[in-house]
């Protein structure tokens, strides 16, 4: 056995004692048929306000131009499917991945925890951590790790375990086996194109970020726009329409990472608690959770959108 097949193989075993999904390795290089697809979507202004995505184009396709010295890129996966959704079908909703703490903690503290473990066992790999907080094409990056592939939806699909999980790379200086992409099992269907509230998947693989219920409640800062009232099927932060309809995600289990585990009052919230919410339950609710991004004034905002 070589010795880039011993690391990718121990890498593998303790990601997996960490209590990732899955692993799955690709060498640090150039996105060659990300560019243009990239280009173009920019181009198109279909990042609307997100103009972060303006930044770094180089090193979103390049993880040697972001981490120096870089060889391999180690792709994880972290489910987050809940085993109870929330009480009141009638009450504004929140997308699964935020019910419990905020995931760019708990990633970050397992990515840590895999980073060390690395320097004790190989030796001296330098590299970087990343959580949905850089310039790095999580997905793309996944796909190319073999595991899984981008569906129509432009989320990361699995045959074993549909789509309800977060994406993470480690990049590190370190020459290891590499992983195969997986060949695409969306086939003929369209269920999310046909579901998409907003029609922001404008054909199939390419979403509109700037008609997407996720972008209008999360990162917009202004006001929505008025053409869209009644369209957010009662989404208050983020949108899980997509990932809800696709025939994969019937395989999906549910998590076993307490720190995901939502507060129960989040659960049982009536739609006239929501509408009445106050600062107050919004810090408690959502002390550590990832909706705090949008603020209670946000939340307020889109909670009277609905009306």
């Amino acid at each position: 056995m070589s010795f880039k097949t011993k690391y990718s193989n121990l890498i593998k075993s303790e990601a997996k004692r960490l209590g990732f999904l899955s692993c799955g390795i690709s060498k640090a290089e150039f996105l060659e048929d990300e560019a243009p697809r990239l280009e173009t979507w920019l181009n198109n202004r279909m990042h609307g306000e997100m103009r972060y995505m303006e930044n770094h184009f180089d090193k979103r396709l390049d993880p040697t131009k972001l981490v120096e010295g870089s060889k391999s890129v180690i792709s994880l996966l972290l489910n987050y499917y809940p085993s109870a959704e929330q009480n009141d079908k009638t009450a504004p909703k929140i997308s699964k991945y935020a019910y419990g703490n905020d995931y760019h903690h708990v990633i970050k503290s397992k990515l840590k925890e895999l980073t060390h473990f690395i320097q004790e066992e190989i030796g001296d790999v330098h590299g970087r951590a990343f959580v949905d907080s850089a310039p790095v094409l999580d997905k793309a990056w996944a796909a190319k790790s073999g595991l899984g592939w981008i569906g129509k939806h432009s989320n990361l699909l699995t045959q074993q375990v549909g789509s309800f999980y977060f994406i993470a790379e480690l990049i590190v200086d370190l020459d290891l086996e590499y992983d195969t992409p997986v060949t695409d099992h969306c086939g003929t269907c369209t269920a999310c194109i046909d579901a998409c509230p907003t029609q922001a998947i404008t054909e199939p693989y390419v979403v509109d970020g700037s008609k997407c219920i996720s972008y209008f409640t999360i990162e917009l800062k202004e006001n929505i726009p008025t053409e869209f009232k009644g369209q957010f099927d009662d989404w208050m932060f983020g949108c899980d329409v997509c990932q809800d309809v696709c025939p994969w995600n019937k395989f999906s289990k549910p998590h076993n990472e307490p720190l995901f585990n939502p507060k129960p009052e989040l659960l049982s919230m009536t739609k006239k608690d929501w509408e009445e919410i106050t600062e107050d339950v919004f810090k408690k609710v959502f002390q550590k959770s990832a909706v705090k991004r949008t603020k209670f004034s946000g939340l307020k905002r889109n909670i009277e959108f609905l009306k």
